[in-house]
């Protein structure tokens, strides 16, 4: 995979799905830094849309670290029931707003280091926490940003450690904001993980179709 065609895809896909339309609604408008790191941590293993309907249910009765450490265990497992593993989310969400309060006086920290410090964050969240919420210029790197590069052929990498590493040294930075948003809509429209649209999909020619073996 050339440098050219990276371009030329990345161009393609960040004109069909602008940063403007990121996944959560949660993350669109004026969602805080809280709010956007919530419904991270709301999102593993769960669908988008339920993890969209979920985070307003719950923000609109718990926004903030204080709210959500004062809001009874029982009333907050069943708003976030449908979520999946629901009583480890809870327990999760109680332990990061306290530390939130106590080590970071209820502000969600700017910083990687400070952010992965507090258990429950990951590598993941962090980043897009830092993208989303404050701007920064970093490769958040979900499954669609893992899988679909290698299936492209840009890379060869095994975990999404890795597929970070690698997109930062072959990656304008130029192109980094738009990539989550652009490779996480696009992997769940056109680039699915089985039987992909190959036959509609906008960077098809650039494709080396690694591990496909079924595709309509």
């Amino acid at each position: 995979m050339s440098n050219v065609d990276i371009v030329k895809t990345m161009r393609i896909l960040g004109k069909k799905y602008p940063r403007s339309t990121t996944t959560l609604n949660t993350m669109r408008g004026n969602a805080s830094a809280f709010e956007i790191l919530i419904s991270c941590l709301l999102s593993l293993r769960a669908r988008d849309e339920v993890t969209d309907v979920i985070s307003r249910d719950l923000f609109a009765v718990a926004n903030t670290p204080e709210a959500i450490v004062k809001l009874p265990m029982v009333r907050l497992k069943k708003i976030i029931f449908r979520s999946g593993h629901f009583n480890k989310k809870a327990v999760a969400l109680k332990e990061v707003s306290k530390d939130l309060i106590k080590r970071f006086g209820s502000v969600v920290p700017q910083t990687y280091d400070e952010l992965i410090s507090i258990k429950h964050i990951g590598p993941k969240t962090a980043n897009i926490v830092l993208a989303f919420a404050y701007g920064q210029l970093v490769l958040p790197i979900d499954i669609h940003c893992h899988r679909i590069p290698n299936r492209l052929g840009w890379i060869e990498t095994r975990t999404p450690e890795e597929t970070e590493k690698r997109l930062m040294e072959i990656l304008p930075k130029r192109f980094w904001r738009e990539f989550n948003s652009a490779f996480v809509q696009f992997g769940r429209e056109t680039c699915l993980p089985v039987s992909p649209w190959c036959s509609k999909c906008p960077v098809f020619e650039f494709c080396d179709r690694v591990g496909v073996g079924r595709s309509r």
